[in-house]
């Protein structure tokens, strides 16, 4: 996938400023895809080039004039092409894993650290998740939502958001749990601070 799929699909929630593409991203779409906001401004001018998207200057009094982008047809037929085309598998580049592996030749004690660390983020990402998913419902329980939204798109994604990072504090658990044992019977200090305790 490239980060052309990913503006097209994102630019299916209507007409965008690239700083509204930037908070998109940073929100909704950070759970599937990253990229910075001088490579999404990149990639806009690319797109408006191809004749995926179409820009308009928006004039503003007190501030600098601002681009709007909005699909093409010719970007909606691209995605349509692109929801055809077979994914490839998933590949993880994780380093705390590879920390992890090495652990028990290396200093346990920061990796224990480091797993905690990975705990906190993933309780960040879920409480923000859990705001959005609060706003795509606006009062409707999950059902209603899921039969009566125009587009369910972005709530299984954010599902899968979700559904990731829980894995990442039931691991992350599993994981302190294991080092803690460990460290204890062979009379070791596993902690090098308080940012564990501090998470359950």
């Amino acid at each position: 996938m490239s980060l052309k799929h990913a503006v097209l699909a994102a630019l299916l929630e209507g007409e965008a400023s690239g700083y509204d593409l930037a908070k998109i991203f940073d929100v909704s779409v950070a759970n599937f895809w990253a990229a910075t906001p001088q490579q999404l401004y990149r990639e806009l001018e690319r797109l408006a080039e191809a004749g995926l998207i179409t820009a308009r200057v928006v004039e503003q009094e007190r501030r600098p004039n601002k681009r709007m982008f909005s699909l093409t047809e010719s970007g909606r037929r691209d995605l349509v092409a692109y929801t055809t085309t077979p994914p490839r598998p998933s590949a993880v580049r994780d380093e705390l894993m590879v920390q992890v592996q090495a652990c028990d030749e290396g200093d346990t004690a920061a990796v224990r650290e480091f797993v905690a660390r990975r705990m906190e983020t993933a309780r960040a990402k879920l409480a923000r998740y859990d705001r959005l998913r609060e706003w795509m419902l606006d009062g409707r329980d999950e059902d209603t939502y899921l039969s009566e939204a125009e587009r369910v798109g972005p709530y299984l994604t954010l599902m899968r958001g979700r559904f990731f990072e829980e894995e990442n504090l039931r691991w992350g658990e599993r994981a302190l749990t294991v080092l803690d044992r460990r460290a204890a019977a062979r009379g070791a200090v596993p902690r090098r601070d308080d940012a564990a305790s501090t998470l359950r």
